[in-house]
């Protein structure tokens, strides 16, 4: 539910019992009311004559509001006047703009007393009525025009969330964790053969001498059988139809959130992810399924009917193109890994999904609840291993396309691979990097500005494909908002991501931290360091990278994708602002850009004229939403089309067109029924 009161009277009486319980505590307190509210006035005076506390109280009110009703306050006191404070905001127009404009929508609201007031239409009786009556007659007291949280979207059901905020919630989790923190898993191929394998082991990123569990790679003729058993199926998974594939994958969704503790303890454990960031995987998992389950039933469910000659029918239908392989990333070991293959599956194709080889054990644990579900084991098969392990398979001249996230460099050699073999052309739906920059201007609120790049750049250690690496800053404003974003570095806690107070974990592995140091030291060396966390003996152990920032002169000092908790910044001259989007373009990346400005007609220029494929206004740049903000990039940064968007499963699927001439069975009966209007 919302934390948060769902009608405005609610609030009225939330109010007024807060009053009660301050002037009951009068001997502890002092109490204060802000308020223009005359019936709110009167019922503090009346509760403060029956706690016999009068005089020991004050009301506060804004300069230049409220003066009539402390006025008539004033005169029914007589001499035995309750204090009235006067406040105002004081600071200069940039500083005070966004608290002015909250208070004109405050006050502008209908439901303001402040704007009621103000009406002349609005009798006196109407705007002193009792709220506590008012809510105690309402069915339901909450307001049945806003949905609950997993009732926002129209035809699906949203993905649950964790208060951890809320003790009742947090500490019984924390517990359950815990004792997952033993559990020891394995990830093997779906179908094994008896043959030994290589085992090797995946340890936590935090803790290198603590063994999560272990992985056995898929040998050649595995991967041989695998495509063997996937090319089989197929045809039977497509026939299934869009209805029975979408109710599949939303019995899979349910298990996810039914499994949502060891899914937790596993993206803590094996991907060093804080808590807060491995809820935010599990309900971007959640909603991918039952995402690409709607799309399965609008899309693959019946035939789209096309216009024609009558005697003639015509219908287009969707089908799976035939085996599918899904390479997906360490970063989002769970989403990432289970978006394309849910997409590819709703569409009617069978998978085989090769995890990274650092985050097996997430990959392994999904794929036996999907078949829990009822997706047959052939439909969906786990192929463990590294990089020769994905050669192998996008080198089968069997599979119809793959889906692949991680590096634009893999991405161009499976391209090659895909195009040198022989048979039919497949389909390769690309998501890879980005030089990802936010723009920053003079109008730009700093508070917000901190707060939007910390998350941005350090959330998740940096290792989002979406995550800021170069922030351009106007120069004018420069110095105060480098001031506050160096502040800002000291309340980040690097450490072990099962402590729920850590906001920066480790980075994936050794030759991930190994290549970050290297760019810190260089760009140390060269004296560019505006600000850095320190590491201490406590992360020896991990794989832990101190999030730093650095000043550079321009992106183009970037010679590749910094992967990792490491900012760059570039200063620039409000009259530079088209060098700077040319700079940007210029990378040839696409993926993500942020802009903060409260001038809209910057914010249009800047948008209009970037090629990226996801843009963020006013607010961070990381986390996409399922189905709200579609993700995906161009360029260098991808292929498209948008996970979690509508055309996403147009590209996994095959076209069919059926032309039926309706004459050979006797014409078209329809038209016999037609009723014919006589001329007048």
């Amino acid at each position: 539910d919302f934390p948060v009161f769902t009608r405005k009277i609610a609030t009225d009486v939330s109010y007024l019992a807060c009053a009660e319980r301050l002037l009951a505590a009068g001997d502890l307190v002092y109490p204060a009311f802000a308020t223009h509210n005359a019936y709110t006035v009167a019922s503090i005076v009346s509760l403060a004559e029956r706690e016999q506390r009068m005089g020991k109280f004050e009301f506060q009110r804004l300069h230049g509001m409220g003066e009539d009703i402390y006025g008539a306050l004033a005169h029914e006191e007589g001499n035995a006047r309750t204090p009235v404070r006067i406040y105002a905001p004081v600071g200069t127009h940039k500083d005070l703009l966004a608290y002015l404009v909250r208070r004109l929508l405050e006050n502008g609201a209908n439901s303001s007393f402040v704007n009621r007031m103000a009406d002349v239409d609005v009798p006196a009786e109407d705007l002193a009525t009792d709220p506590v009556a008012e809510l105690a007659a309402l069915a339901p007291r909450r307001n049945p025009d806003i949905p609950l949280p997993k009732d926002i979207f129209p035809n699906r059901r949203n993905s649950a969330g964790i208060d951890l905020a809320d003790p009742l919630v947090r500490e019984p989790l924390l517990e359950r964790l815990e004792a997952l923190d033993e559990k020891h898993w394995h990830a093997q191929p779906t179908f094994m053969s008896d043959e030994e394998g290589e085992i090797a082991p995946i340890d936590k990123p935090h803790d290198l001498n603590d063994e999560v569990g272990t992985r056995r790679d898929a040998l050649p003729h595995e991967v041989e059988d695998a495509i063997t058993r996937a090319r089989e199926i197929q045809p039977r998974w497509n026939a299934f139809g869009g209805e029975r594939r979408a109710l599949l994958l939303e019995e899979a969704a349910d298990l996810f959130e039914a499994h949502t503790d060891e899914f937790l303890s596993l993206c803590q454990r094996e991907a060093g992810k804080t808590l807060p960031d491995a809820v935010l995987e599990l309900r971007e998992a959640v909603d991918f399924l039952r995402y690409y389950a709607v799309e399965a039933r609008r899309q693959f469910a019946e035939p789209i009917m096309l216009p024609g000659p009558t005697g003639e029918e015509n219908r287009l239908t969707m089908a799976g193109r035939g085996v599918f392989a899904t390479i997906s990333p360490w970063n989002f070991p769970l989403a990432i890994f289970i978006g394309p293959a849910a997409a590819a599956l709703a569409a009617g194709n069978t998978v085989v999904a090769k995890p990274a080889p650092q985050t097996p054990l997430i990959a392994a644990f999904a794929v036996r609840l999907c078949h829990e579900a009822g997706i047959p084991p052939e439909v969906f098969q786990l192929l463990p291993g590294a990089g020769e392990v994905g050669e192998m398979i996008t080198s089968d001249p069997r599979l119809a396309g793959v889906a692949f996230t991680g590096s634009t460099a893999t991405a161009q050699a499976i391209n090659r691979g895909l195009a040198a073999r022989e048979g039919p052309i497949a389909t390769l739906i690309a998501e890879t990097g980005g030089q990802n920059a936010m723009i920053i201007d003079s109008t730009a609120l700093p508070e917000q500005v901190t707060r939007d790049v910390v998350a941005s750049a350090f959330q998740s250690a940096g290792q989002r494909c979406s995550a800021l690496r170069t922030l351009y800053i106007q120069e004018d404003v420069a110095d105060e908002m480098l001031t506050m974003i160096r502040g800002a570095f000291e309340a980040l806690t690097i450490g072990d991501p099962q402590d729920l107070a850590t906001d920066v974990g480790p980075v994936i592995d050794a030759e991930a931290r190994d290549m970050l140091l290297g760019h810190v030291k260089r760009m140390t060396n060269e004296g560019r360091l505006i600000k850095a966390c320190e590491l201490g003996p406590e992360h020896e152990h991990g794989t832990f990278v101190a999030p730093a920032a650095f000043e550079i002169d321009s992106m183009r000092d970037l010679q590749r994708e910094v992967f990792g908790p490491i900012l760059h910044i570039v200063r620039y001259k409000v009259e530079r602002l088209d060098s700077v989007i040319e700079e940007v373009n210029g990378a040839g990346y696409g993926l993500t850009l942020g802009v903060h400005s409260r001038v809209d007609s910057t914010v249009d220029y800047i948008v209009k004229r970037m090629k990226v494929g996801n843009a963020y206004v006013n607010r961070n740049m990381i986390g996409a939403v399922v189905g709200v903000q579609p993700f995906g990039g161009e360029g260098l940064s991808g292929t498209g089309p948008k996970a979690g968007g509508p055309r996403y499963l147009y590209r996994f699927a095959t076209e069919r067109a059926l032309s039926i001439d309706t004459t050979a069975a006797g014409g078209n009966a329809s038209l016999m029924s037609l009723d014919e209007e006589m001329p007048v």
